[in-house]
């Protein structure tokens, strides 16, 4: 057992080294690609004539995009393989961020944002369903942290970045926003184009591994493997429509519409106090910068405790609660402290959540399912937008453009608590043509 020990964490660090700060970085650019809209607005919105609903809805429309391919991506990546599908969707996002500097009017805005949209949609599902090719069940929770604190990361480092872009603002005659674009979309070209020489085809083909911890490695994937005994075969059809798979989509919805709905809309709402471009930079910041660290923190002790269901639904009641409080506080600082609780709490439940889905989905399945997840995940957070804009066109603040929010957090938070305690009475070992997925937390 110590061998088995001193090997687990030999290669657990081979493996975190190679494959975590690849995907963590690419994560990051893909996050800051999609949410410097956000900053970008505050210049664009006015040059190309956008008002709040149509910033919202277009801003929206990569969600829609995402939902629509994020499965059919996945699919072809595990045909493809990781490192040339990963490679070839970062050269194209970054291409098409860039071009959002070209943007001249609501429609262009609309088509742009649209095909962002395609273009990431194969990223993070891949990336999901590949930590689960190299990484244990019981270090996933961590690693899908430590992914995810590029979402947090890239509004830290990305607020003052994109207002310090925005005051780059008649530079060789170009516009603020059109600099943002520029430059912040063309580190993920290059990120693709190194992606080839970094990610390893498979286990066998790393060279980093010793046949050793290879075998020790491929041995521990495949015992989770034939854990997930299937009987009979899944039609992708029975995966769609799986309500577990459904239950589990909505509780995603729960954090994630939150925190990405807040990341495009959060300048515009801490602009409202009348702070300059920097002030609300830095400002922005604050938030994210708390959820980074929470998240990692939260994450690590659900995978020493072994527990994701509370882990999972506590973050999202604190985060429902924080919600009800944006309606109540109406002064600068305030509004911040509370905006910080509930980036931070929705923030929480990314790790623990991944791996509560991955322990509960067979590996034969898990793909397609994480896809689905995140495919309509994805639409959900375009009806969060999309609200965000028309509340506040209709009332002239955001006062209530979190109301929608509150219902939504607090009916995940409570589909964590029954998904949890299903899966602790062996109730999910019902799911059609699935035998496996019933261990408790």
């Amino acid at each position: 057992m110590p061998e088995a020990t001193l090997m687990e964490r030999q290669v657990i660090r081979k493996v975190a080294i190679r494959i975590m700060p690849f995907v963590t970085i690419g994560y990051f650019l893909a996050s800051l690609d999609r949410v410097n809209v956000g900053f970008a607005a505050l210049q664009m919105n006015k040059d190309i004539g956008l008002s709040a609903a149509a910033f919202g809805f277009g801003a929206g429309l990569f969600f829609v995009a995402y939902c629509l391919f994020a499965v059919p991506c996945n699919m072809l990546m595990v045909r493809i393989g990781a490192r040339r599908w990963l490679s070839f969707v970062m050269v194209a996002w970054g291409a098409i961020s860039a071009a959002m500097a070209f943007v001249a009017g609501p429609n262009s805005f609309y088509a742009l944002r649209f095909v962002l949209g395609i273009a990431e949609a194969g990223f993070f599902p891949g990336v999901i369903y590949l930590l689960t090719l190299w990484f244990p069940t019981h270090h996933r929770s961590r690693m899908v942290a430590i992914l995810m604190m590029a979402l947090p990361v890239s509004s830290v480092l990305g607020s003052p970045l994109s207002a310090a872009l925005l005051l780059t603002d008649g530079w060789l005659g170009l516009r603020g926003w059109h600099w943002l674009f520029i430059i912040e979309g063309f580190p993920a070209v290059l990120m693709g184009i190194g992606c080839a020489l970094v990610l390893p085809r498979s286990i066998r083909s790393a060279r980093f591994l010793n046949d050793a911890q290879k075998t020790w490695l491929e041995t521990d994937i495949a015992g989770k493997r034939q854990e997930d005994t299937i009987a009979g075969s899944l039609s992708f059809w029975q995966v769609m429509g799986n309500k577990y798979v459904l239950l589990l989509t909505l509780i995603y919805i729960g954090g994630t519409s939150v925190t990405n709905a807040l990341s495009l809309w959060q300048p515009q709402i801490i602009k409202a106090y009348n702070l300059t471009t920097m002030e609300v930079g830095m400002l922005n910041s604050i938030p994210f910068a708390i959820a980074s660290v929470a998240m990692y923190l939260w994450a690590s002790h659900s995978d020493r405790t072994g527990e994701r269901t509370l882990h999972t639904a506590l973050p999202l009641g604190l985060a429902t609660l924080g919600l009800i409080c944006t309606m109540l506080v109406h002064s600068l600082v305030p509004m911040i402290v509370v905006l910080c609780v509930v980036i931070a709490s929705a923030s929480m439940i990314k790790g623990p959540f991944w791996a509560l889905a991955t322990e509960m989905l067979p590996v034969s399945i898990s793909a397609l399912a994480i896809g689905q997840i995140n495919s309509l995940n994805n639409l959900g957070v375009f009806g969060a937008t999309y609200a965000i804009g028309a509340i506040r066109d209709a009332t002239g603040s955001f006062t209530f453009a979190m109301l929608p929010f509150v219902a939504v957090c607090g009916i995940a938070g409570l589909v964590a608590l029954w998904v949890g305690r299903a899966r602790k009475n062996g109730a999910l070992a019902v799911m059609p043509g699935i035998q496996s997925v019933g261990t408790a937390d």
